[in-house]
């Protein structure tokens, strides 16, 4: 069989080399400024990527000039798939990867050698500086007007009072912003006086206007981070200026901004957190440099994370990273995403007790031994071991847990006795006796002195009211599970359910309870065991309805949970003549302990915080009121001699941002239909800069969003606030995508898109500016302010 002839034809070699691996592993960046916005346009839209064109199958518009192939008809055919004999199906083999979707990557500039080189290096600070100069008038403008206190200025005013005289208290945030308020006063000159009674007037010695004008720095910053963010996330300049503009312009942020509050410090590190993100995004081409900045905040953690675990899936896929640089990846997430950020926090709950080393109105809140520590309680002088005979008061040690409680108000339903409850603050209705059971002698005050036991059976006497503590089998008023718990009988009334057995857990000193001989106050850990039912005395941090003051039910758990802490109790005050005082030496409270403690305490205190059924509160808001800006809120009295003050949005910032984040999905949607079918809408660089910019924005809202439609707290408009942000980072990226980077729109059309919205923006503030300045005289004077009747600026 005759072989088959091979022809080769030689022809002279290609004009350009192919390209090589190499081609695919080198990232090239622009040498250019990045101020250059005019003559480097291209680069401006967005980063560069090394792609193959054989990764895209292109749907392009043939014009007049285009030769159609062999046996195609230009006539006929309009719009064609250009594959270039490419395989379309072909994936891009070796695409960095890092500094995806960010701003376009460049090299530093060489140090300047005089001082028009270093200006025109920095040029591009200039629209910023501006920015920030406008965010100072905006909030120090009239900031001084209402000389009352202000809405929540009643609560973190008085937490800012604590601290200067270093009285302990209790909230339920993070003690960070609070001791900022603290040091805000304490450089304005505050003694920490003042009550900051809710509408009060500041009293001439209360420096209100430099407190609030600290406070106000914070909200000045969010409008440069605003910009450098946009900047980062690899936004126009067009984009950057509306995102710097909304940030500037929302009378909201405005005006939470100017008094003395959390939220502005709240905003502030929320948005220097999305900062960083996007800064250590666009960082990862040169991943451990020194310029490798990683700072994240105590804020919008979870998109944090969410980006980090798609970062490291992203270099776990990649088989050419040494096994040393992944690493080295992990471990310094580990580090900066979670270590650094836990010491953070566990350092500011330090500070926040060595400063707080003074009794104060939260002792309560916190454990008998952290606060038989603080200067001025008498816990530590207080005698060690209990007796019969001894007045005392019983502490649950279960998280956030309150003192044993009675008051002469009864039941409305079960057994209609004296309530039991258990309260966070100190009185007399806290205090107990410790007596024996109905068929034993009196305690003699005269006698030998009985030291109180592990199996003792025991009597608890009601000290105001001479009552017992009781438990029967009618059901608890919330808890109807469980025995409910009240106060009966008197010094010679009584039966066998008024028994209780105090059985021994252990002693936070000694260990555990084989080695308790007698029982010490604070640190005996103990549980109370009905001798008729066999249920415990239990408190669980479950508010009784108004009839029961909002305190907590204490209730005579069925189940035995030898590990449930609301069962746990310990004796706190006691108070026995007989016995001598207790030492210091006994009573060690540790840091870490505490720190829980607290932690939790506010968790559930938080949770507490539930509207109110029997009550109408017009200040509230649910969540679905806040995207389309349904209800706004009031923030002082409406009287005509008063500044007035209205927390809402600027409408088209909020309205514009809510819808985006809907086009945002449509838009995706559409695009992932149109990639199935083969189209392709954008080159690879775009879509990862969609994707990008989108998943930041999107996921950030969703974060902040949906946590406050599945708690039960109550709710007002300035828990939006932070959202917000994210809303308008969608918004200015959707104007950038189909506009100021579309090639298929003239720059004359761009600029009177810009122009117009810019126009909008500035124009809605202006008009609302006094909701957020103050509005005087009579409200019905200023017309035009109710866009919406469920707005209440004229009821």
């Amino acid at each position: 069989m005759k072989p088959s002839e091979i022809a080769i034809t030689i022809d002279s070699p290609p004009s350009s080399p192919p390209r090589t691996s190499d081609d695919f592993e080198q990232v090239n960046y622009p040498s250019h400024s990045y101020n250059d916005w005019s003559s480097h346009r291209r680069e401006e839209e967005l980063p560069l990527y090394s792609m193959e064109d054989s990764s895209a199958r292109r749907r392009v518009a043939r014009g007049p000039g285009h030769t159609p192939p062999p046996g195609a008809s230009a006539q006929n055919t309009t719009w064609e798939y250009d594959d270039e004999g490419k395989d379309v199906y072909a994936k891009a083999s070796g695409t960095p990867k890092f500094g995806g979707g960010g701003r376009v990557a460049r090299r530093p500039p060489p140090p300047p050698t005089s001082l028009r080189e270093f200006v025109e290096q920095n040029t591009e600070h200039l629209w910023p500086a501006f920015y920030t100069l406008l965010s100072c008038w905006t909030r120090f403008h009239k900031i001084g007007k209402a000389g009352l206190v202000v809405w929540d200025e009643a609560h973190f005013g008085k937490f800012g009072s604590h601290y200067l005289k270093r009285e302990f208290y209790f909230d339920v945030h993070p003690p960070l912003g609070k001791m900022l308020v603290g040091l805000a006063g304490l450089l304005s000159g505050y003694d920490g006086g003042f009550e900051f009674k809710s509408g009060a007037e500041y009293p001439p010695e209360v420096p209100y206007v430099a407190m609030r004008v600290i406070m106000a720095t914070f909200g000045v910053a969010l409008v440069p981070l605003g910009w450098y963010t946009a900047v980062e996330l690899g936004m126009s300049q067009r984009a950057c200026h509306l995102v710097a503009l909304m940030v500037l312009c929302d009378v909201g942020w405005l005006c939470i901004s100017r008094f003395i509050l959390l939220d502005s410090m709240l905003l502030f590190f929320t948005v220097l957190t999305v900062f960083c993100l996007t800064k250590f995004h666009n960082h990862q081409f040169e991943s451990f440099s020194i310029d490798c900045v990683k700072l994240v905040g105590l804020f919008v953690t979870a998109l944090v994370g969410l980006y980090t675990i798609e970062d490291l899936w992203e270099k776990f896929g990649d088989v050419r990273m040494p096994v040393r640089t992944q690493l080295w990846h992990w471990g310094s997430r580990i580090g900066c995403l979670i270590v650094l950020p836990v010491l953070v926090y566990m350092a500011s709950f330090k500070i926040h007790f060595l400063i707080l080393n003074h009794s104060g109105p939260g002792d309560a809140q916190m454990s008998s031994l952290f606060q038989a520590n603080l200067i001025g309680n008498d816990f530590a002088n207080n005698p060690l071991e209990i007796a019969y005979g001894s007045r005392l008061t019983l502490k649950n040690m279960g998280w956030g847990g309150g003192l044993l409680h009675s008051h002469v108000q009864t039941y409305p339903v079960g057994s209609f006795q004296q309530q039991v409850t258990c309260y966070h603050y100190k009185d007399n209705n806290n205090e107990w006796f410790i007596t024996p059971r109905w068929d034993e002698p009196p305690t003699d005050i005269n006698g030998p002195i009985r030291y109180l036991a592990g199996g003792d059976v025991i009597r608890l006497v009601h000290v105001p009211t001479g009552r017992n503590l009781h438990s029967h089998t009618i059901p608890a008023p919330i808890t109807k599970l469980n025995n409910e718990v009240s106060c009966y009988g008197n010094s010679t009334i009584g039966d066998h359910y008024d028994y209780w057995q105090v059985e021994v857990v252990d002693d936070l000193q000694r260990g555990s309870k084989d080695k308790v001989d007698k029982i010490h106050s604070l640190t005996t850990r103990l549980r109370f065991k009905h001798q008729a039912l066999g249920c415990y005395l239990r408190a669980a941090n479950k508010p009784l309805p108004e009839w029961g003051f909002k305190q907590i039910e204490v209730s005579c758990d069925k189940e035995n949970d030898p590990s449930d802490p609301y069962t746990y109790w310990n004796v706190e005050s006691h108070w026995n003549d007989r016995l001598p005082r207790g030492e210091m030496k006994f009573y060690r409270s540790p840091f870490l302990r505490d720190f829980w403690h607290l932690n939790v305490a506010m968790m559930t205190s938080n949770n507490a915080l539930i509207p109110d059924p029997d009550k109408d509160d017009i200040l509230a808001s649910k969540p679905f009121d806040w995207p389309f800006l349904h209800l706004g809120l009031r923030m002082c009295g409406w009287g005509d001699q008063q500044a007035k003050y209205y927390l809402m949005g600027t409408p088209i910032i909020w309205w514009g941002s809510t819808v985006s984040l809907f086009v945002a999905l449509a838009a995706f949607g559409v695009y992932v239909f149109r990639m199935q079918r083969r189209y392709v809408d954008m080159e690879p660089r775009e879509w990862d800069h969609f994707l990008y910019v989108g998943k930041i924005a999107l996921f950030g809202w969703i974060l902040h969003y949906l946590p406050f439609l599945i708690m039960d707290r109550v709710t007002y408009v300035h828990h939006y606030l932070p959202t917000l942000y994210f809303a308008v980072l969608m918004a200015a990226h959707l104007l950038d995508h189909f506009f100021f980077t579309s090639k298929r729109l003239s720059e004359n059309t761009k600029s009177i898109i810009f122009g117009s919205t810019a126009v909008a923006i500035v124009g809605m503030f202006w008009w609302f500016r006094g909701v957020a300045w103050g509005i005087e005289g009579p409200i019905n004077d200023h017309w035009g302010l109710g866009w919406r009747k469920s707005w209440n600026i004229y009821a």
